[in-house]
């Protein structure tokens, strides 16, 4: 047993070693006094300041955000739509192709899916005129696409595991359909969601590929802009950058943690 208990202990260790040491030095090294980001030059935040004196990267940042809100909300609709429709509708006509269609973006390379997106806009624009140039909201229709796949296999596991007989009492007590969805079954299902918006910003604001496609001029989003300054060498600014957006999912992911288990508690408390 100790001699097991050392294996997985030691396994966990290098583990995080290997998942979190390139996330610690690239926070070291945003504080690096440096314009080389291989030699260190003492402790300083002037990338900080620097980076909130370039308009580029300030401009990117808020598309993206901008963006990421819009799709995650978006696809949390659609996708809590998809899932209550294949969790609970009971066997229909073309569920399976349905079921098919919803989740094939969970395992289509996201080139194919940019160029097939790209090719739908262009086809539309010749036809209807609509949209007229790609930008943000062709951006928000790609990103939609595939992150209300994520929310939709999120909620639908949660539907799947609920308990029915809270519902079914519900309904006994002469709840309807339309107050039964939105007073008894969206709280219950309402961490699955949290989790599908959460999980549906991040995928957003961290596309590339897809949005490379999808974009115009103009409107370049963060991670756009990051790997245009990459391909000419590694900046300070982008490790200060990157520094940021940990902090920022951190704080997101801890705040999510927090509801949840909030919410777990809540639904664990005995009724008096």
């Amino acid at each position: 047993m100790k001699r097991r208990s050392l294996f997985l202990n030691s396994s966990a260790t290098l583990g995080f070693i290997f998942l979190y040491a390139p996330i610690i030095a690239l926070i070291i090294y945003s504080f690096n006094a440096s314009k080389l980001v291989t030699v260190w030059g003492g402790w300083s935040l002037k990338w900080y300041v620097s980076l909130f004196n370039n308009d580029q990267i300030i401009d990117a940042a808020l598309l993206s955000v901008k963006i990421a809100f819009i799709s995650a909300t978006a696809a949390v609709v659609l996708g809590t739509m998809a899932g209550f429709a294949l969790s609970r509708l009971g066997p229909f006509r073309g569920k399976m192709i349905f079921s098919g269609w919803v989740t094939a973006p969970l395992v289509m390379p996201e080139v194919i899916t940019g160029l097939s997106l790209l090719l739908l806009f262009v086809a539309m624009e010749g036809m209807f005129g609509w949209p007229s140039g790609r930008g943000a909201s062709t951006i928000i229709i790609a990103h939609v696409t595939f992150c209300m796949a994520y929310v939709a296999v999120i909620v639908q596991a949660r539907l799947s595991s609920m308990d029915e007989s809270l519902e079914e009492a519900a309904m006994d007590l002469g709840a309807k359909p339309l107050h039964l969805f939105f007073l008894v079954t969206l709280p219950l299902i309402s961490p699955a969601i949290i989790s599908g918006w959460l999980l549906a910003f991040t995928l957003s604001l961290d596309d590339l590929v897809i949005a490379s496609f999808v974009s115009g001029p103009g409107n370049s989003t963060l991670p756009m802009v990051i790997f245009s300054k990459v391909r000419l060498g590694v900046s300070p600014e982008v490790n200060a950058l990157a520094t940021l957006m940990i902090l920022i999912v951190a704080i997101g992911v801890g705040l999510g943690m927090w509801q949840l288990r909030r919410q777990e508690k809540l639904l664990a408390q005995p009724e008096n």
